[in-house]
């Protein structure tokens, strides 16, 4: 059977590959690094994280993000399958050892025998003789070919900013004024470690965030920032206490050295490698220069004497506009043997780029062996997705997008025994039970030809 192209290994790439090889068909995975690295990456491995090690909430009953996690366990998803191995305590979230989780895709793709990996840029659009191609070079695409694929799509790429979190080493932590705590309890009790703040201490600190210089490109200039991944600095400029009632919030948190002294705010660190011997600082992503950062975040209570494993870092994120460029299955509309996935169709994340891979790899499977496979139900967190990239949303304003029960069709009017309308939480629930349901009866979770 003739293969199938994947270029980019990243973690929509490296699933679409998986999703292939179960259907037994042969891949040939393109990817770049390490000999042409990106603005962020820092290794060659396949599936390297990034921005976090988080894969954010686990929970399949009230999150969306949770029920995304399942759906992608119950269709045979590598990513998920090594999420899982690699997992380290984050409470109620799915975070991993960054290192061990690639080490694990990379090792289970190089084992299959339909598996080639080449290492090599792309710097055009495929040639003709590849008759069946998935692009997933992710938000950090070189730029011959972004510009390649923009120039074929007649589109202007949508670009915005991406920031990542600085790192810092546990052991440099100063506990006599941090302590090991989930919000509520969550998880193990040691997932998170929590740093508070008096009032002067959040003052101070964003005195600092407001008054450190940026390290800012002049051709990003103009380029807007995602939602979901604002820089530290820029979050403190939309308000003073913007930080206090978001990622710094002290609410399910109790300082046990002073038990009866509510903390102002409360800067958490989550784990971020299996031995927990480095942690990142949670919502800290931010594109201060790196001498500002060390002065910044070493005010912070317990982190004066902080040793830091990464700093925080920009890059650019590109991606197309799904909407009005791709099919239903995510082929290229005035190129059909193209297709995309992962970020650079404009969903946002890790899990939801590995969705939309897990999608691809199956799409272009079911096409090799002569198979026709409908979308997902919309129902589903998968399906919810792809429908929301591939036409749900307004083209003329697509922008990238978290999976979200807003992307779901309203689930019936139930009722509980009191006759009273079941909403709020609840409400979740079922979203969540008929999304499971609908998934069962769209997919066989074990195709004929999985490898082991």
């Amino acid at each position: 059977m003739k293969e199938v192209h994947i270029i980019g290994g990243g973690l929509a790439g490296a699933e679409a590959a998986w999703q292939l090889m179960r259907a037994g068909v042969p891949v040939i995975l393109h990817e770049m690094r390490p000999h042409r690295q990106t603005e962020a990456h820092v290794t060659g491995q396949l599936a390297e994280l990034v921005c976090s090690n988080s894969l954010r909430s686990d929970d399949a009953d009230y999150n969306a993000v949770g029920l995304l996690h399942e759906e992608m366990r119950r269709l045979g998803s590598l990513i998920l399958s090594a999420a899982d191995e690699c997992r380290v305590p984050a409470g109620g979230a799915l975070a991993v050892d960054r290192d061990g989780f690639a080490a694990k895709v990379e090792s289970s793709l190089q084992a299959q025998p339909l598996f080639t990996l080449r290492r090599e840029e792309l710097i055009d659009l495929p040639p003709a003789d590849w008759d069946r191609v998935i692009i997933a070079t992710g938000p950090l695409t070189s730029a011959p070919l972004a510009q390649a694929v923009a120039m074929l799509t007649g589109e202007s790429s949508l670009s915005f900013f991406d920031a990542i979190a600085p790192i810092v080493y546990k052991e440099s932590i100063d506990f006599s004024k941090a302590w090991y705590q989930s919000r509520y309890d969550k998880g193990t009790g040691t997932d998170y470690i929590n740093l508070p703040l008096s009032q002067r201490d959040y003052e101070e600190l964003v005195d600092g965030l407001l008054t450190a210089s940026p390290h800012l490109p002049k051709e990003w200039e103009g380029t807007p920032y995602f939602e979901g991944c604002l820089p530290v600095e820029e979050m403190a400029r939309r308000g003073r206490q913007t930080l206090a009632f978001g990622p710094l919030k002290p609410v399910g948190l109790t300082n046990p050295h002073a038990p009866q002294e509510r903390p102002f705010a409360v800067v958490q660190l989550r784990q971020d490698n299996a031995l927990g011997t480095l942690y990142n600082i949670v919502g800290f992503q931010t594109k201060m220069k790196h001498a500002e950062q060390i002065k910044v975040f070493q005010r912070i209570p317990g982190l004066e004497q902080a040793q830091f494993a990464r700093l925080g870092g920009m890059h650019r994120n590109t991606f197309i506009n799904s909407p009005r460029l791709l099919d239903k299955t995510l082929r290229l509309r005035n190129r059909p043997n193209l297709s995309f996935a992962g970020q650079i169709t404009g969903c946002e994340g890790y899990v939801e780029s590995a969705a939309i891979g897990l999608l691809a790899g199956r799409f272009a499977a079911a096409e090799r062996l002569g198979k026709d496979l409908q979308p997902p139900p919309v129902t589903t967190a998968i399906g919810a997705l792809l429908n929301h990239i591939t036409g749900g949303a307004n083209s003329e304003t697509f922008q990238p997008m978290n999976i979200n029960f807003g992307l779901f069709p309203a689930p019936p009017d139930e009722r509980d025994e009191k006759g009273r309308r079941i909403k709020g939480r609840e409400r979740k629930k079922l979203y969540a039970r008929r999304a499971l349901a609908d998934l069962a009866s769209w997919s066989n979770p074990s195709p004929e030809g999985a490898p082991g």
